[in-house]
């Protein structure tokens, strides 16, 4: 790739990257660092890339790159694992009732604080799938799975979500 397809790439999947990460790290500064991070061992990187769909690859370097980031600070027990999301900024709608709008931003922060509880493969997988709108294929080619493994863990991941909701007495209509 030449510096002008890298800038290209920037352009088009930093913000991505940005959001995926931030969801796993719960960390808006460790998102930044680590999309920078993600296009520096990209542009390292270039002769391992198989020709793969560029956003799969970005994807699976930001992820490889999240988990070592994330073991080295485990061995230094300095991020916990659960409620790191920061309060998401109050939603103000033009259309509608304030409160909708207030219990639809409850919602989402449930299902946020929810989602930490999850082993971060599960939120990696949820995440592709449901935010980004990744393919089977493009999952697969992200995580190292076969398209087969990427069903199997995408519902597990959803059932395992489903049975936390459950267990924090959550009910069907606050999922949606």
């Amino acid at each position: 790739m030449k510096n002008q397809q890298l800038e290209q790439l920037f352009k088009l999947y930093s913000k991505p990257l940005y959001y995926f990460l931030w969801k796993l790290s719960g960390s808006s500064h460790l998102a930044e660092d680590l999309v920078q991070e993600t296009f520096v061992r990209a542009t390292i990187s270039l002769h391992t890339y198989q020709g793969e769909a560029a956003r799969a690859w970005l994807f699976k370097v930001a992820r490889n790159i999240y988990i070592d980031e994330w073991r080295k600070r485990k061995r230094r027990q300095s991020i916990p694992l659960i409620n790191r999301f920061k309060p998401a900024e109050e939603m103000i709608s033009p259309y509608g009732l304030p409160e909708d709008a207030a219990l639809a931003q409850e919602r989402k922060d449930d299902l946020h604080a929810l989602f930490n509880y999850l082993p971060e493969h599960y939120r990696t997988i949820l995440y592709l799938r449901e935010v980004e709108s990744f393919s089977y294929a493009e999952i697969a080619n992200s995580m190292d799975l076969s398209t087969d493994q990427v069903k199997v863990t995408l519902h597990r991941s959803r059932k395992k979500l489903e049975a936390l909701a459950k267990e924090k007495g959550w009910h069907d209509d606050r999922m949606e």
